[in-house]
This record gives structure tokens, sequence and C-alpha cells, in this order.
């Protein structure tokens, strides 16, 4: 279970809600939406993307549904990683990432320059500093500094969608902080890569205005 009181990240970005509303309603379908909007007392009907929002409502949303769901906290916030990689309605994000490059390698070593391609776009997004180190043949870890532990589980899935989307075969773990401690500095990502090329991934074109 995570702990609701444990992280802060300067006020939780509206785009991140809108994100786990939007989850939330096209996987489960609006009712269950609606059901968590009732039991979080969000007197809101939807989030607006470019607000910033206290964390404390974010993560009141995040409880609601795991309850409603049945699912673990940590479950869900995976499954939206990989929804933001492959949901039909999700394709910016996925152009987005795929710009980094022609293979899963490709992309790994080009999220050092994530951060500074959305803020090209979105300036006054609060983006977290992705660090990515490599040990040995095909084992990387990724950090990102000033993130809430919990949000590393979304990067997660991110990373678990982006590998099947190239067709790669990935480990992934995510290493929790010591107890206590919730700086995200002191949690990682491990990778370790099994094959580059383990199926033929998903197509893509950088140009299309859907992928």
């Amino acid at each position: 279970m995570l702990d609701p009181g444990a992280e802060g990240w300067n006020g939780m970005h509206g785009l991140f809600n809108r994100a786990l509303q939007c989850f939330l309603r096209d996987t489960y379908g609006d009712r269950v939406w609606q059901s968590v909007r009732k039991l979080s007392a969000l007197k809101i009907e939807e989030f607006e993307p470019m607000l910033v929002y206290d964390d404390v409502l974010t993560w009141r949303v995040l409880a609601s549904a795991s309850r409603l769901l049945d699912k673990p906290q940590e479950i869900l916030l995976e499954d939206l990683g990989t929804y933001l990689v492959s949901h039909p309605t999700m394709g910016r994000v996925r152009r987005l990432l795929r710009f980094g490059g022609d293979s899963y390698v490709d992309f790994l070593h080009s999220l050092d320059d994530l951060r500074d391609r959305v803020l090209l776009a979105m300036p006054e997004l609060e983006f977290p500093v992705l660090c990515l180190t490599q040990d040995g043949d095909g084992h990387y870890a990724l950090c990102c500094e000033q993130l809430p532990y919990r949000l590393y589980h979304v990067a997660l899935g991110m990373l678990r969608a982006m590998a099947d989307d190239y067709g790669a075969l990935v480990y992934l773990e995510c290493s929790a902080p010591a107890p206590g401690v919730a700086r995200s500095n002191d949690c990682a990502i491990t990778i370790r890569l099994l094959s580059a090329q383990f199926t033929a991934g998903r197509s893509f074109d950088l140009s299309a205005l859907q992928s």
C-alpha cells in the first residue's frame, strides 16, 4: 500500500490528473469514474489539464479507484503508464517517446533529453530530470529526480509498454526507498534488456497524425 502522506510534488499538475481521469474512464467506463468522483468527494466534473491541484486530491482519487476496483494503487499506476503509451487517444505521447530513436536502446539513451523536449512544448510543466546509467551489457538504471516514489510506477508501466512497442524483451523492477524515506533520488527503475528484437513491434510513422 502506498503511503498517501509520504510525498509531495509542489501541487499535482492538471495533466497528470486529467490522464488519471481519462485512464479510468476509457478503461473501466464512465460509471466507474463517476463512482470514483463520488467516493473521492470530487466536486468538479473533470480535471483541467493546465491547472495545478493539491496533491492530496490526486491521491484521494487514486485511493478511491483502488478501493472500487480492488486493485493495488501501484498496479493502477503501472496500468496508467501503459495506457499513456498504448491507448489510441494517447498517440502524441507515443510519438514524443518514439522520437527518441529506432530501437529500445536508442529510446533509453534519449531519456536524458526527454525533459528538454517536453519543456520546449510546455515550458510551464513541472517535469522531472531523468538520469539513465548503464552497468554492463544490457543493464540500466533510471532515476527521476524530484519525482514522488509512487509515480515511478507510472514510469515503469511506460517503459514496459515502450518495450512492447519496439518489440524488445525486458525485465523491469522498481526499487523502493528505505522505510521513512520518500526522496525520489533514493529510488530507481532497474532495466535489464534481454532481447532488443524479440518481436516485430508496432509500426510507427513519426509524421503521421495518428499512430
